[in-house]
């Protein structure tokens, strides 16, 4: 499909689309013109008789509420904000190489340049329309020309859309790369720009945030009620022009990959391999970097710094993506900014309230970490608290401290006192085998006291199969135990909320994070998380093990400066089949003491 075939099909599809939105509103006016047509023939005297006189007084009421109620349903399309993705804002002060980069590409491809452009912490390029009241005054440049000063215009054009660009992207690739990755983009402002297309986005859009409004929760029974009649109505338009809005996209997507083809052709596909690398990797970097740091209060403020070591070391580890190494030495995009590291932090704040619901401002519970101190400031602390926490539940079920001759005399916390209670023969039921009436005081026997009723739960998941008595009763009190410190109402934080001209505050984070990357963490990995933790405690207090941070794994165990890759099938084996000859095996290899106490957070 050619240029002008795409933008051909995509006004076809808007005028389809404009079309269901004029017989909409004839439908809601045709009571109105009959009403009229009746009024009329009674003053000429034309329409008489007590039909007509009937027909009148039934009909002006209803095209009354029929015109009220058009009026009302056009008042919400119209004052309703439509979804707005969260962004970080990039002024032209901030970045005059890339706006400069984003109208020569513009030029080339004859196109109208962005009005604005803004950066999403995720691995995506897209414009998006802000012309909305509720989203903000319109660009400066709004009556001038959008080249920018001392260029000629392409055409007038009252608002262009805002040019939204992956963060990752700009750090990860080279200036000529993502050049080549903007090119079809920015070749949609073209399309973009028609009167119709862009009166039936309005349109879509419009309907869309009506429906929202309608779905939000209220109390009062008219509110709700007039409400609904307005979700009603829109949804019905909404499905009646779906299909029609589906392929006027498609007819601007295509248009505009037409129109992007003369720019830096053989590039983009080099380009976009380096979109799949950055995506994997970003991915990568959120759920084993940078979950671990959200769940304990930091967030790392460089993540797409990180990017670019996880993808680095990615490089060096994967034969097939030796080639990228190379390309270290060009130019990176993120020169195209002013002031990368103030974006980039902002970037990473931002990317903590969608994926993990952070608040919006740093604060005693909620405070940034740079990479260096990674190891100390998130490793070794989240290790910490959860071997404390882990020593705190083995309190409270009533577990013995460990014995022996070299158990300490102190009772102080052992990983000893962890697995003589996991190898502890003294039960044999699995899970699965829990009492029909849900109790759970007959699962323990010896120094274990049974778990409370909450606790008493997770006994019969499905997660917990196939793991011994032990194993499962502390997985459920972990489970417990984490559930009550969540719950737990938090300090509240002193960062005053974005002021409202800030576009970050304009969508609606009522429901934070929009994105979750994991499911809550099941019983059994809590207790191979906890368990972890307390043997990598005992190597750092025992063995002079240090915490380290693996780009691609997260946290990691490092003895005599290599990481330990081997731990997790011994911790599996001791949760399953309450044997611990395979982690002891290791623990005596590398010389660390299980007997010896542990620093707890």
């Amino acid at each position: 499909m050619g240029v002008e075939a795409g933008a051909q099909a995509a006004r076809a599809r808007a005028l389809a689309v404009l079309r269901i939105r004029s017989r909409a509103l004839a439908v809601a006016l045709l009571p109105a013109a009959v009403a009229v047509i009746l009024l009329a023939g009674a003053a000429g005297d034309r329409l008489e008789g007590p039909v007509w006189d009937a027909a009148r007084w039934v009909l002006t009421p209803v095209a009354v509420l029929v015109l009220l109620a058009a009026a009302g349903i056009a008042l919400v399309v119209a004052r309703a904000r439509p979804a707005m993705s969260p962004t970080v804002p990039v002024t032209e002060e901030a970045a005059p190489d890339l706006y400069r980069m984003v109208r020569d590409l513009a030029d080339r491809l004859d196109v109208p340049a962005p009005s604005a452009i803004a950066l999403t912490p995720d691995c995506d390029s897209w414009l998006e329309d802000r012309t909305h009241s509720a989203h903000g005054p319109p660009p400066a440049e709004e009556h001038h020309d959008i080249a920018g000063p001392g260029k000629q215009a392409h055409r007038r054009h009252p608002v262009a859309p805002v040019l939204v660009i992956g963060s990752p992207f700009l750090w990860w690739m080279r200036v000529g790369e993502l050049r080549a990755v903007l090119a079809p983009v920015i070749a949609g402002t073209g399309p973009s720009a028609h009167p119709d297309i862009a009166a039936a986005r309005r349109f879509v859009r419009g309907l869309d945030a009506a429906v929202a409004v309608a779905s939000a929760p209220r109390r009062e029974p008219v509110s709700r009620a007039v409400l609904a009649g307005v979700g009603w109505v829109a949804r019905l338009l909404l499905r009646s022009c779906r299909v029609h809005a589906a392929e006027m996209e498609r007819g601007v997507a295509a248009a505009a990959a037409e129109r992007a083809q003369a720019v830096d052709y053989g590039l983009r596909i080099v380009a976009q391999e380096q979109v799949g690398l950055a995506y994997a990797g970003w991915d990568r970097l959120l759920t084993r970097v940078a979950l671990p740091a959200w769940r304990m209060g930091r967030w790392p403020s460089r993540l797409d710094a990180g990017v670019v070591a996880a993808l680095t070391e990615l490089s060096r580890r994967d034969r097939l993506a030796e080639g990228f190494a190379s390309r270290l030495g060009e130019r990176p995009a993120c020169d195209l900014l002013e002031e990368p590291g103030a974006v980039d932090e902002a970037a990473s704040l931002l990317a903590a309230r969608l994926f993990h619901g952070g608040p919006a401002g740093p604060g005693p519970d909620w405070s940034p970490v740079d990479w260096s101190e990674y190891p100390d400031e998130v490793v070794d602390r989240k290790w910490r608290l959860d071997a404390a926490r882990l020593h705190r539940v083995l309190d409270a079920m009533g577990v013995r401290p460990a014995t022996g001759p070299a158990a300490p005399a102190t009772g102080a916390p052992t990983l000893s006192r962890v697995l003589d209670h996991l190898t502890d023969p003294g039960t044999a039921w699995t899970a699965g085998s829990a009492p029909a009436d849900g109790t759970a005081g007959d699962l323990a026997t010896g120094p274990h006291t049974a778990p409370s009723a909450g606790a008493a739960d997770p006994l019969d998941d499905e997660d917990l199969s196939g793991t011994t008595a032990p194993s499962a009763t502390l997985a459920a009190r972990l489970s417990a135990e984490l559930a009550r410190e969540e719950a737990a109402p938090a300090s509240p934080s002193p960062a005053s909320p974005p002021p409202t001209s800030d576009p970050v505050a304009l969508w609606d984070d009522r429901a934070l994070p929009l994105f979750p990357l994991q499911p809550p963490r099941t019983a059994r990995e809590l207790l191979a998380d906890h368990l972890t933790a307390m043997v990598c405690c005992a190597a750092m207090d025992t063995a002079g093990a240090t915490p380290g941070l693996d780009w691609l794994d997260g946290p990691t165990l490092l003895i005599d400066g290599e990481r330990t890759a081997d731990l997790a099938p011994k911790v599996l084996t001791l949760i399953e089949d309450g044997d611990a000859t395979p982690l002891r095996g290791w623990l005596s290899q590398l010389g660390i003491r299980p007997e010896k106490p542990v620093r707890l957070g």
